[in-house]
């Protein structure tokens, strides 16, 4: 209970760069998540999912993606070869973990592994499995979700071969328990997301403000560079390299996907987009925002700037609105994107789970080259307790400039039992290089 009252405490405290923690209390936050996450998020997963034991294996520098989520906050990789398995207890409603390692994995993890007495650890986890007499046994294999496929072919063959053949054929895919693991958020978990969210919010307004752009002179690359450098000086992680672009009136082209547009110098007039995320006590943000240069004396975004702002806030809307618990991810997509194109919008969406990772596992909405679908991850049903990065565009045609730009947006969503909510709100309003600066202090 102190525990998760301490990270209570911690996401409601104001925000400044003085509260972002020092590596060791990021470290005891981390420790207590996976607490809450282990006693109470993973027994409920096992049990919809009916499985009795689950085996985790992976090896130093060779991480299973889920692993890495259960790592402990003073180990950057596993050791040796780590074997962790999860025991169901139906009685209790609890489920057993231990390791079959050299010593205990963190905190959370007691081995059982006794070397001396058995000095084969494949044998141990074959005797080990058999004494559970599990049902079904769920490891880490998947064509879908490279997160929930982190079984490698030699673990494979040292699990197998040892076993009984009675226990071989228990083995099946824990892809669905795997998914559900990294898709899926906790009450604590969502406290802190909202401030990580709120830090990078005020990262990208101190980038898109005088602070750092002097038009005319500062280039794109060097917002970019000055992201990567302000997040290193918080003592925080990016979990991608950042862009910064431009779109204006006299260029000829679209803004495209393929990282070929490049207009280096920022000038008055211009519209910048960032996309840019950051990592913080196990959790990611993935956030794209839109900002319009000043001209000298001038106040405010021209209105037909901000209509096309309205435009994008508007397909947000209406693809929010088709959430539904159950509905998969490509009939969201198609019932949203038919509901744009019949407003006269021109939409886009791409959006994708949120959370452990960046680019996570879970329900999938979309991708920019995928409009009509994505076999496997966009069939999967939205899950509540879910987070995403709400990922679009529309193209908007501005006579003033006599062209189309693309109004690219993205803000990280969650979906729950009261359905769904921004975590810390959406962009409503341009950003304004030249307006009143926000400057999240050293």
């Amino acid at each position: 209970m102190m525990r998760h009252f301490w990270i209570l405490v911690l996401a409601t405290l104001p925000l400044t760069a003085q509260h972002i923690l020092p590596l060791r209390e990021r470290a005891a936050a981390v420790e207590a998540l996976q607490e809450e996450r282990l006693n109470i998020l993973l027994p409920r997963l096992m049990a919809e999912r009916d499985l009795d034991l689950w085996v985790l294996i992976t090896r130093e520098y060779n991480e299973d993606p889920v692993v890495k989520t259960l790592l402990p906050p003073t180990w950057l990789n596993a050791r040796r070869r780590t074997i962790l398995v999860f025991t169901k207890d139906p009685k209790t409603n609890t489920v057993d973990r231990v390791a079959l390692t050299r010593y205990a994995f963190g905190k959370h993890f007691p081995s059982v592994w006794d070397k001396a007495k058995e000095p084969d650890q494949w044998k141990a986890l074959a005797d080990y499995i058999g004494a559970q007499q599990p049902k079904r046994i769920g490891i880490n294999i998947s064509e879908e979700y490279g997160i929930a496929d982190g079984l490698a072919h030699t673990d494979y063959q040292g699990l197998y071969e040892p076993l009984s053949q009675r226990y071989r054929q228990r083995l099946v895919s824990a892809e669905d328990l795997a998914v559900a693991w990294i898709e899926t958020r906790t009450a604590q978990e969502m406290l802190l997301f909202q401030q990580l969210t709120e830090i990078t919010h005020r990262i990208i307004a101190e980038a898109f403000s005088t602070q750092v752009i002097t038009p005319g002179v500062t280039t794109t690359e060097d917002v970019v560079w000055w992201l990567r450098e302000k997040v290193s000086s918080l003592g925080l992680d990016t979990w991608f390299h950042p862009t910064v672009d431009v779109q204006r009136s006299e260029a000829s082209d679209l803004y495209a996907f393929d990282g070929q547009q490049k207009l280096d110098v920022i000038q008055a007039g211009d519209l910048l987009h960032c996309d840019f995320g950051i990592t913080y006590l196990s959790l990611n943000t993935d956030c794209q925002q839109l900002a319009y240069v000043l001209h000298p004396g001038e106040k405010a975004a021209p209105d037909y700037l901000q209509a096309a702002l309205a435009a994008g806030n508007r397909v947000q809307d209406l693809f929010t609105q088709h959430f539904q618990t159950g509905r998969s991810g490509n009939t969201t997509l198609k019932m949203s994107l038919e509901a744009g194109r019949a407003e006269g919008l021109r939409p886009q969406i791409y959006t994708h789970p949120l959370g452990t990772y960046g680019h996570s596992a879970g329900t999938t909405f979309g991708m920019w080259d995928a409009q009509e679908g994505v076999p496997g991850d966009g069939d999967r049903p939205l899950h509540e307790n879910t987070a995403y990065a709400i990922e679009l565009n529309t193209k908007v045609f501005l006579p003033e400039w006599n062209k189309d730009i693309r109004v690219m947006l993205e803000e990280p969503g969650f979906w729950g039992m009261d359905g769904f909510r921004y975590i810390h709100g959406r962009q409503t309003q341009l950003l304004l290089v030249g307006g009143q600066e926000v400057h999240l202090g050293e």
